[in-house]
């Protein structure tokens, strides 16, 4: 017979609220606009959601490796979150939206967006201009002439060097991720002890 979570031990359940409260706050901004590829709102383990790994251990990953937090539309969410207090979201951003370009099967589609990047992320003086050389610029200026799937790729590349060499690290010294990832291994030890302590179906 099931159990109700009710029957769970008090200290287990508020545990898990308070990670899910934190965590929530932290992210309660980090929404994107549909031109960069619309990351959306924090996924709270949804059934659309491509993460196998809970909330906890969605969040301890994001430590291991910069590909890894990329990989989660969560970390994408909290990682957008964090760049917004330093006012450097464009990089994060960008790289978003050359993600979703890449998908893109229509060649008449295809050069439209492309400019459409062009104009919001790559020129001097773009509203959301990211921090690349002039010469990677003049490169992607070219490349739209005859734009493919791969012209942005020089500038995602470089924009990816930056955020993780500069960004991630100082993400993971944050406040607000350190006590996240401390929220994290309580709660997947809370987990643990719960589930070990009595099964939820006997």
């Amino acid at each position: 017979m099931c159990r109700t979570l009710s029957a769970f031990p008090t200290t287990c359940l508020e545990r898990a609220k308070e990670f899910k409260t934190r965590l929530g706050i932290f992210l309660h901004k980090s929404e994107l606009g549909s031109d960069t590829g619309s990351v959306g709102k924090f996924e709270w383990g949804s059934k659309h959601s491509k993460e196998s790994r809970n909330f906890s251990e969605d969040v301890l990953g994001w430590r291991e490796s910069f590909d890894l937090l990329l990989s989660s539309k969560n970390g994408v969410a909290a990682f957008h979150a964090f760049l917004k207090t330093e006012f450097s979201e464009e990089n994060l951003e960008f790289w978003l939206a050359c993600e979703e370009f890449k998908k893109i099967r229509s060649a008449t589609k295809l050069a439209s967006r492309a400019h459409g990047i062009f104009e919001e992320f790559i020129r001097s003086e773009a509203p959301k201009e990211v921090n690349i050389d002039h010469e990677t610029r003049e490169l992607t200026r070219t490349n739209l002439q005859a734009a493919t799937a791969t012209c942005f790729d020089v500038a995602q590349g470089k924009t990816r060097t930056l955020m993780e060499k500069d960004s991630y690290p100082r993400f993971l010294k944050s406040p607000a991720y350190q006590d996240l990832a401390a929220q994290a291994t309580t709660a997947s030890a809370s987990a643990s002890s719960c589930s070990l302590a009595e099964p939820l179906c006997t």
